[in-house]
């Protein structure tokens, strides 16, 4: 007995669907691709909503780009939720030069605080632990974060 569904199956086409609405896959057989191509707008920017309430800095220091920014670079990326997608969207940007001081700010406050592997849930730290991105430093001492050093 196989626990593959089958080609065709309600679950197949479940999963291709969701897969065209947030992964970037391509439109299933049976659905015009502009209301398709509508509700993964509309989806990436309830997303875009959900990641700027976890990352208020980094939405805010990118001010009118955040909307661009964010959906470029969700476009095709399933969601881990709105702190993971922020924190790799943070650390994207950054490897790009392109995160704003107020980012960095965030950033660097976050890495101080949490482990975060960008496969796994972020962790806390149990011990001391800096956070260091572009000029902002954060120190994290008995559970306390504190933003050492602003990113200019």
């Amino acid at each position: 007995m196989s626990s593959v569904p089958a080609a065709g199956s309600l679950a197949v086409r479940q999963a291709e669907l969701v897969a065209a609405l947030v992964a970037g896959g391509p439109t299933p057989p049976g659905f015009a691709p502009a209301p398709l191509a509508a509700a993964r707008a509309a989806l990436l920017r309830k997303r875009a909503g959900e990641v700027a309430r976890h990352w208020p800095l980094l939405a805010a220091g990118l001010g009118p780009n955040w909307p661009a920014t964010f959906l470029g670079w969700a476009a095709g990326r399933p969601t881990n939720g709105g702190l993971r997608d922020g924190w790799d969207l943070a650390r994207a940007l950054h490897t790009d030069h392109a995160l704003p001081a107020l980012g960095a700010d965030e950033l660097a406050v976050r890495e101080a605080a949490f482990r975060y592997d960008g496969h796994r849930p972020p962790r806390p730290r149990r011990g001391p632990a800096l956070g260091r991105v572009g000029g902002a430093l954060a120190g994290q001492l008995a559970g306390r974060v504190r933003l050492l050093r602003p990113a200019r």
